[in-house]
């Protein structure tokens, strides 16, 4: 049995962990490597845009990071992120990421963040744009259009053009519909 301090907890984890500054992984753990379908070398001092659908999805995140902060650092969301499958083919996935920024006034100089996989749980049209997944994290977390608008940087009404869009997509009536819809895809 091994030895029970700091490393064996991080590296025995249910959660995929990671260490970070300035958004480059220092350090994760082996559940996060299964999560996302990597090998140490593959993410060790990478910035965290390898593990997103893009690099604009990673950028907009950042920002909504540091916007959002509470005055402790603490952070959490539902996102789509970007793996490996067994085949070593790219897949987007949903995940909560949950974290904390070790320095409020500097978000991104230090941090450890939590991921786990949701994919059980919500599985995802691979049809969405970028932007229809950043909205569609923003409705699970029961945001209304205003809301979604100043944190995106764009106008209410271009973010009921993008609910609209979602709707369609998943069949749904009303935005109670498709939230359950992308909850329970």
């Amino acid at each position: 049995m091994p030895d029970l301090d700091y490393r064996t907890a991080f590296e025995l984890a249910p959660i995929g962990l990671v260490l970070s500054r300035h958004r480059l992984m220092v350090d994760c753990n082996q559940q996060l490597l299964e999560m996302f379908g990597m090998e140490r070398e593959q993410l060790i001092e990478q910035s965290f845009e390898v593990l997103y659908p893009s690099t604009a999805e990673f950028e907009r995140t950042g920002e909504r990071i540091t916007a959002s902060l509470d005055a402790t650092g603490r952070y959490a969301d539902e996102r789509i992120m970007k793996r490996l499958d067994a085949r070593g083919q790219e897949e987007l996935f949903w995940c909560h990421v949950s974290g904390r920024a070790l320095d409020p006034a500097d978000p991104h100089a230090a941090g450890i963040w939590a991921f786990e996989d949701l994919s059980a749980l919500r599985q995802l049209k691979a049809d969405l744009t970028p932007r229809e997944r950043e909205i569609a994290a923003l409705l699970i977390e029961g945001l209304t259009s205003k809301l979604i608008g100043k944190r995106l940087g764009i106008s209410p009404r271009t973010v009921d053009v993008y609910r609209a869009r979602l709707m369609r997509k998943y069949e749904a009536a009303t935005t109670p519909e498709l939230v359950h819809k992308l909850l329970s895809a």
